[in-house]
């Protein structure tokens, strides 16, 4: 959603002004921008920068799918002890075949215990054989569809 250097000052000024409210002015402001009452808990500064978020986020848009589904899933997490827990990694397994098609050539590569066998040539990484069908850079994970991508990751699949 895009908006106007007009709007996105008149949010500026509109978030800006939030720290002039009084409390129950800033508790009027959360049920019109929530539609329930405040919690108990947030207050203060935190109140405040909760309130401007709203604002823009009605304004401009909020969070990407995916960093919503992180986010509420370190929510889940975050109530136990210790650190949150990184997505599983794809272990695979000797043996395995990897299908890649690139501009109409289908590519095989087979894992093996050491590293991968790809045209009856040896390789320690995924990347390189990425690097040897493209001819440019790539994350061979990601060039085999082993996982997304970063902006996709960051942004979310819309």
């Amino acid at each position: 959603m895009k908006c106007s250097l007009a709007n996105i000052e008149g949010l500026s000024a509109e978030v800006g002004n939030l720290e002039n409210l009084g409390p129950e002015e800033l508790n009027q402001t959360w049920r019109a921008l929530f539609g329930s009452e405040r919690p108990r808990r947030v207050c203060g500064d935190l109140l405040i920068k909760a309130l401007g978020y709203r604002l823009q986020e009605n304004a401009v848009g909020g969070l990407k799918p995916a960093t919503r589904r992180l986010l509420e899933r370190w929510g889940r997490n975050g109530s136990q002890r210790g650190p949150l827990a990184e997505p599983a990694r794809t272990q695979l397994k000797a043996g395995t075949v990897l299908v890649r098609e690139w501009h109409g050539v289908s590519h095989r590569v087979t894992v093996l215990d050491d590293g991968f066998d790809f045209r009856g040539e040896r390789f320690r990484s995924l990347s390189e054989i990425a690097r040897k069908i493209t001819g440019v850079r790539w994350s061979g994970p990601l060039f085999f569809g082993l996982k997304s991508s970063a902006s996709e990751q960051r942004d979310g699949a819309e």
